[in-house]
C-alpha cells in the first residue's frame, strides 16, 4: 500500500465538484460541492449519535437503506438541522443533485454543515447546481468548499491490492469544532474502485470508526449532522469481497489509513488549535479501560490549557483519568510527555518525578505533543487524539453565526 494523490477522485471513475452558490455569507467561498461515480455504488454509512439528528442525516439513511448510491451532495454555511422545513428541503437538494446529474434521487447521499435552526437556502442549490463543472481531478476544490471553521484542506488516498488487482481509496473530510467521540465527528467521504459488498463495507466502515474517528475530541461537543459515507463501485476489476480473507484485510488496512490520517488532521485542526495532542494509553485492564481513560484525558480543558501553554502539569492527566469513571491502580501509573525535541518522565507509580522543566517546556512547545500512560494491569492500548485549548476558541465560538 502506499500514499498517492487524488483524495476522492483517486479511486477510478469518480468525479467532483464544488462551486458558491449563496449560502454562506462570504462573496467568495465556494458552499457546494458534488460527488459523481460513473456507476452504481455499494454504499455504507456512519452516524452521529446526538439524539438531535439533521434532516441530511435522516434522509441519508432513507437512501442508503438499499446499500446503495451514485452520488454526494454537501453544502457548508448551513447545517439544515432543527431548521423549518428541514425535510423537505433535504428532498429537494437531492432533487437538485439528481437533476443536474442525471442520477435518481434515492442514489444521493445528502449532507449539510453550518450554522444550527436556520432555514436552508435550498433556491440557490436548485439554482447553482445544475451549472456545477465536475472533473475527475477536482477533489481538492470539493475538499475546500465543505470547509467551515477548518483552516487546512483534509484529504488523502492510497493504492493498495486486493486478489492482486491494484485497487484505490481517496476521502476528503472537514471538522474542526463540535467534535466529540461519538460517530461522526464530522462529515467524511471515501470513495474507493474496489469491488466489495455493501455487507462488508458497513462492517469494516463501523469497525474503523470506532478506533479512529470515534477517538477524537476537540471541545466536548457531538454534532447534530456527522457522517461518514463510504461508496465502491469495483471499477478497479477485483473479484468482489464478499467474506473475511486476505483481500478483506487489505480493504481494512487501506480503510485505516485514510480514517486514521483524516482524524489527526481533523484534531490537529481543531477550532483555535496550535497543537495536534496524542494520547496514548498502555497496560490497561482492557481496551475499554484504555479508551475511557485517554479520551477522559484528551477531553480536560485543563489538559488542553496546559498544552497550549506548554506547562508539563502531569498533575491534570492524573485528574482527568481519576474522574473518568474507569477503574486502575493509582499507584502504578507513569505519565511521560514527548514531542521530536524528546521525552520526558514526569510521573512514576502514580508520584511525582524531579524532571527539567526547560527540557519539558521545549517538548511542549511542538505543534504534535504526546501524552504516554503507561498502566501495570493487563494489555489495553488506546490512541486517541486531541488539540489544545486556546484563546482562539472562544473568539471562533463566540460570534459564530456572524
Amino acid at each position: 500500500m502506499k500514499i498517492i494523490e487524488g483524495g476522492v477522485c483517486a479511486a477510478k471513475g469518480f468525479k467532483a465538484g464544488a462551486m458558491r452558490c449563496g449560502i454562506r455569507k462570504s462573496q467568495t467561498k465556494k458552499d457546494l460541492a458534488m460527488i459523481l461515480s460513473d456507476c452504481e455504488c455499494n454504499a455504507a454509512a456512519v452516524y452521529t449519535t446526538n439524539r438531535v439528528k439533521a434532516a441530511p442525516i435522516l434522509l441519508t439513511k432513507e437512501h442508503l437503506a438499499n446499500g446503495k448510491a451514485r452520488a454526494v451532495i454537501v453544502n457548508s454555511g448551513n447545517a439544515n438541522a432543527c431548521a423549518p422545513f428541514g425535510m423537505e428541503n433535504a428532498r429537494r437538494e437531492a432533487a437538485a443533485a439528481a437533476r443536474a446529474l442525471g442520477v435518481e434521487a434515492e442514489d444521493v447521499i445528502v449532507a449539510s454543515t453550518g450554522v444550527i435552526g436556520q432555514t436552508l437556502n435550498v433556491e440557490a442549490i436548485e439554482e447553482h447546481a445544475g451549472s456545477m463543472e465536475m472533473k475527475y481531478d477536482n477533489s481538492m476544490t470539493a475538499a475546500e468548499a465543505i470547509m467551515t471553521t477548518d483552516t487546512k484542506v483534509k484529504t488523502i488516498a492510497v493504492e493498495f491490492e486486493a486478489g492482486g488487482t491494484v485497487c484505490h481509496m481517496g476521502g476528503i473530510c472537514k471538522g474542526s469544532g463540535m467534535i466529540h467521540p461519538n460517530m461522526g465527528t464530522m462529515l467524511a467521504f471515501i470513495t474507493t474502485d474496489c469491488a466489495i459488498t455493501a455487507e462488508q463495507m458497513q462492517k469494516a466502515l463501523l469497525d474503523e470508526a470506532r478506533i479512529t474517528f470515534n477517538r477524537v475530541t476537540v471541545d466536548g461537543d457531538t454534532s447534530t449532522n456527522d457522517m461518514c459515507a463510504l461508496l465502491a463501485n469495483g471499477m478497479a476489476g477485483n473479484a468482489e469481497i464478499a467474506a473475511e480473507g486476505a483481500d478483506y484485510t487489505a480493504f481494512r488496512e487501506a480503510l485505516h489509513t485514510i480514517t486514521e490520517d483524516l482524524a489527526r488532521k481533523i484534531a490537529g485542526d481543531g477550532e483555535g488549535a496550535s497543537k495536534l495532542m496524542t494520547c496514548s494509553v498502555s497496560g490497561a485492564a482492557d481496551e475499554e479501560t484504555a479508551e475511557r481513560l485517554a479520551k477522559s484525558i484528551c477531553s480536560s480543558s485543563l489538559v488542553k490549557a496546559a498544552m497550549f501553554g506548554s506547562d508539563a502539569n502531569w498533575g491534570r492527566v492524573l485528574c482527568a483519568m481519576g474522574y473518568s469513571g474507569a477503574p486502575f491502580d493509582t499507584e502504578a501509573v507513569t505519565v511521560e510527555f514527548a514531542s521530536k525535541e524528546g521525552r520526558i518522565a514526569v510521573c512514576e507509580q502514580g508520584r511525582g518525578l524531579d524532571f527539567d522543566e526547560n527540557l519539558a517546556k521545549r517538548i511542549l512547545s511542538q505543534e504534535e505533543v504526546e501524552i504516554r500512560v503507561t498502566l501495570k494491569e493487563g494489555g489495553g492500548a488506546v490512541t486517541c487524539w486531541g488539540c489544545d485549548l486556546t484563546y482562539d476558541y472562544v473568539k471562533i465560538n463566540g460570534d459564530y453565526r456572524s
